[in-house]
């Protein structure tokens, strides 16, 4: 029996000394930064050492100065992004985490799990996509509210529930289309269809499910704009294939994603001006090929090619003037036309600030557009009320 109990003793101090020195060994990593460690093997082998950090005190008498350096551990979790590979921990990988991993979206912190991955398939976490679809409506929407009055608030609101849904649709279309491709391609391999998360026939039924809650919508409008609508659904499926057959899918998408610049013209108007509406409508195609020529870059490793930013500066012209010339038919007040100049300062500063060859700058440009968009939505506001 006292054999028993040294051997006992013998082994409680070994293992209280082996556990002094691995808590010396953070104190001194973490004395001056608390420490993250990423080696899997490394958490495996501290998860057997501190099976319950509350026990581990009792039992073996760990002083409370030594459970405080516990504060101070954190394991290293590297959080997947959808539009991102997963972080690494080399100096290559670190640098390029900053641009494409972050942590976890509002989707994986409040979402359940089962519809987390048709969050993502909708693209919710990134609501740049909603911004881009939803201004040209808002621009349709003002221009054609009646002179020194605002606009229809229902009406806005339904095109802006109208654009997320559509946004959604839309995703899950190229999703479906593309998953082969996507696992190609680093910034999309994670998609939930590309990355198995879901079945393409868990996809379809999503589709659905989006497209039937978009007719809800639809059918509050009138007659003329349910036909021109429901035409932009011809779009939004082709879109996906323009990528495998042009070189110009930027053009296609620009069509796309500016109908609502028709839709809420007649919304509102029971029909279309063209003089006013089609102007409108291409500044917006024009200024889809500025946001998408930058976007595009973040997929591309090569270098800067000639010709880009020249390109994407003949767009912004264009995308000015139309924008200058459907005022101009509309009658619209001259604070329309300030808010227009700090606009085209807005895009000019995007394309010849932009760095292509970074993938963070070219996101950073990108997402900027919804200020542009916010611009112009203010001047046909200001334009009118005024």
């Amino acid at each position: 029996m006292a054999s028993l109990w040294l051997t006992r003793s013998a082994s409680r101090a070994r293992l209280r000394h082996s556990l002094s020195s691995s808590l010396s060994i953070i104190s001194s990593s973490s004395s001056s930064s608390p420490t993250t460690i990423t080696s899997p093997n490394f958490i495996t082998r501290l998860s057997h050492l501190f099976p319950d950090f509350e026990n581990s005190r009792h039992h073996f008498n760990v002083s409370k100065k030594n459970l405080s350096l516990l504060s101070n551990f954190r394991p290293g979790i590297a959080w997947i992004s959808t539009s991102s590979g997963v972080a690494d921990n080399s100096g290559k990988g670190d640098q390029n985490n900053k641009n494409v991993a972050g942590g976890p979206s509002w989707i994986d912190v409040y979402l359940p799990r089962g519809v987390q991955p048709y969050a993502k398939l909708a693209r919710l976490d990134k609501p740049i996509g909603t911004w881009l679809l939803a201004w040209p409506c808002m621009w349709s929407i003002t221009l054609a509210s009646t002179p020194g009055q605002l606009p229809d608030f229902k009406m806005a609101a339904l095109f802006g529930c109208g654009a997320l849904l559509l946004r959604g649709a839309g995703c899950t279309v190229n999703d479906l289309l593309d998953r082969d491709i996507d696992t190609m391609v680093e910034r999309t391999k994670l998609r939930p269809l590309a990355s198995g998360l879901l079945t393409p026939f868990q996809g379809i039924c999503f589709l659905g499910f989006q497209l039937l809650l978009g007719l809800g919508i639809l059918l509050q409008l009138n007659n003329y704009s349910r036909v021109l609508g429901a035409s932009s659904l011809l779009l939004v499926f082709s879109y996906p294939l323009t990528k495998r057959f042009t070189f110009w899918p930027q053009a296609y998408l620009g069509l796309t994603f500016n109908w609502g610049a028709l839709l809420g013209w007649s919304a509102v108007k029971g029909s279309l001006d063209p003089a006013i509406v089609f102007p409108l409508y291409f500044s917006g195609v024009f200024w889809t090929l500025v946001y998408d020529t930058i976007y595009a870059h973040q997929d591309k490793e090569d270098d800067l090619k000639v010709g880009v930013k020249s390109t994407a500066l003949r767009f912004g012209i264009a995308c000015i003037s139309s924008l200058a010339l459907s005022g101009y038919n509309a009658d619209i007040g001259w604070p329309y036309y300030a808010f227009l100049a700090a606009a085209s300062g807005q895009l000019a500063w995007q394309i010849w600030t932009v760095n292509l060859t970074c993938q963070a700058d070219c996101n950073r440009k990108f997402l900027s557009n919804k200020w542009f968009g916010a611009l112009i939505f203010s001047g046909i506001l200001f334009g009118r009320v005024f």
